[in-house]
């Protein structure tokens, strides 16, 4: 494990140090080179649970995924980020690559950290570099208001997680994930064990976010810069479905009391948010809130608690984070030309940039989950789940997923066909960097149905 987490701890200092010319050439390309070397960990022994195993860091099936996506993604905000940074001074540039990059560090000892004090630790402490990318890098003045609601929501949250994992480290006198696996603690039904089963769960279904505690992840990515936004919605937004997937075996038998609503929430929610997506005016808030829809999809299947949920709610994980930030991204490139995210303004690009809406299209294909997709295979793993749990539940995924498709159409054709404003006559054209960044947020998705079992978890 350290193999990763020592390169990467190791970017921080080069940030400050290289050479100013050579900054983003060398950041990108170590970045790059720790991608791939990072993709050693898919070689893992199917008859081990554990590998790569010292003390308090180790990774599994369900980790393993997480943690490649995380490193795969750090050159991706990198390139994304160029432009952004062009017009800042050089210190500057240098602070926004160390802050990425330290981010990047705590993420990955997130998702391979063993035991659960050092998990809840890490997973705060994740916090601190996003809120100041948030807050020093991002485009208007709400983004202080945004990272106050981000602050203050994750907070308010972890702390009766906190409490509950420092009671379970002191009736159990251990936190090891792998010990719980092994031997499962009961939790008899009595009134302070269903407040224990809530305090456990709350953190990480306001990181994920359920609907109803998701009020901070609009603001927040609207006015994260092009790195916060792709980081929030591929990464950070994950951390509450691994946190789900790793706590929930704990808290076994769940009482049907706390269970049943935060089921009903998550599947309304898939119906509320779409529907809130078909009548949104601002692009990068259509996209975030349709990460709420989809990780409404994840926190069913998880609680659940069946093999084919939870392999559902992994691979659904990994293709949601790589195709929503590539919406971001391509959000971005329009961003950059048109300086504006209202979706009436930014009309007709397919006349400006014609192979830009090539990729607005298969992105947006992919989004809707067409198949031959992972979106799809997640999908369709979860709806079966959902469908195996209530026969009811089709009807609220059925329609779930038929406005999904509504929506993603929708910012298909108004962002690409009609007239162009008569405003923007002159865009730039569209450079390599950015077909190279969405190619690589592409290739993943394309190339993991060959062999989705590497993404699955394993719990089949």
């Amino acid at each position: 494990m350290l193999k990763i987490i020592i390169p990467t701890a190791l970017l921080i200092p080069s940030s400050l140090l290289l050479k100013p010319k050579t900054l983003f050439l060398m950041m990108t390309l170590y970045s790059m080179l720790l991608a791939l070397l990072s993709l050693s960990l898919f070689n893992q022994p199917l008859l081990l649970e554990l590998s790569n195993t010292t003390t308090y860091f180790s990774t599994d099936p369900s980790s393993t995924p997480l943690i490649i996506l995380s490193c795969w993604l750090l050159p991706l905000m990198i390139l994304a980020s160029q432009n952004h940074l062009k017009t800042e001074p050089l210190n500057r540039k240098r602070m926004f690559l160390m802050t990425l990059t330290i981010l990047q560090t705590t993420l990955i000892m997130t998702f391979a950290a063993s035991e659960f004090i050092l998990f809840y630790i890490l997973f705060e402490t994740t916090l601190i570099p996003t809120l100041i990318i948030i807050t020093r890098w991002g485009n208007q003045i709400e983004r202080l208001s945004a990272g106050l609601y981000f602050l203050f929501y994750t907070l308010a949250s972890s702390l009766p997680l906190l409490i509950a994992l420092l009671h379970l480290h002191s009736t159990n006198l251990s936190s090891s994930m792998k010990l719980f696996f092994l031997y499962q603690p009961s939790i008899p039904p009595t009134q302070t064990n269903q407040i224990f089963w809530l305090s456990c769960l709350l953190a990480f279904m306001v990181k994920l976010p359920l609907y109803g505690f998701h009020l901070w992840l609009p603001k927040a990515h609207v006015e994260a810069p092009i790195a916060g936004s792709m980081v929030l919605a591929a990464i950070l937004l994950k951390l509450g479905g691994y946190g789900l997937i790793r706590i929930s075996p704990l808290l076994y038998p769940h009482p049907p009391t706390l269970m049943f609503p935060i089921m009903v929430m998550a599947l309304w929610g898939i119906l509320m948010t779409s529907s809130i997506c078909l009548r949104q005016t601002d692009l990068k808030a259509l996209i975030a809130y349709s990460s709420v829809s989809h990780m409404g999809l994840v926190a069913a299947a998880i609680i659940t608690q069946t093999p084919w949920g939870m392999t559902g709610a992994m691979i659904l994980m990994i293709a949601h984070g790589l195709t929503s930030s590539a919406l971001f991204t391509l959000a971005n490139t329009n961003y950059e030309r048109t300086h504006t995210r209202t979706l009436l303004l930014v009309r007709g690009l397919q006349l400006a940039l014609p192979l830009m809406s090539s990729w607005w299209l298969l992105i947006n294909l992919t989004n809707m989950a067409m198949p031959p997709s992972i979106n799809l295979m997640g999908e369709l793993l979860i709806i079966t789940t959902l469908f195996n749990w209530s026969p009811w539940s089709i009807i609220l995924t059925g329609i779930g997923t038929l406005i999904t498709a509504s929506y993603s159409l929708y910012m298909f054709l108004m962002t690409q066909r009609g007239s162009i404003s008569t405003q923007f006559r002159l865009y730039p054209p569209t450079h390599t960097r950015e077909h190279l960044t969405l190619i690589l947020h592409l290739l993943p998705l394309g190339l993991l149905i060959l062999k989705p079992t590497l993404i699955s978890g394993l719990f089949m």
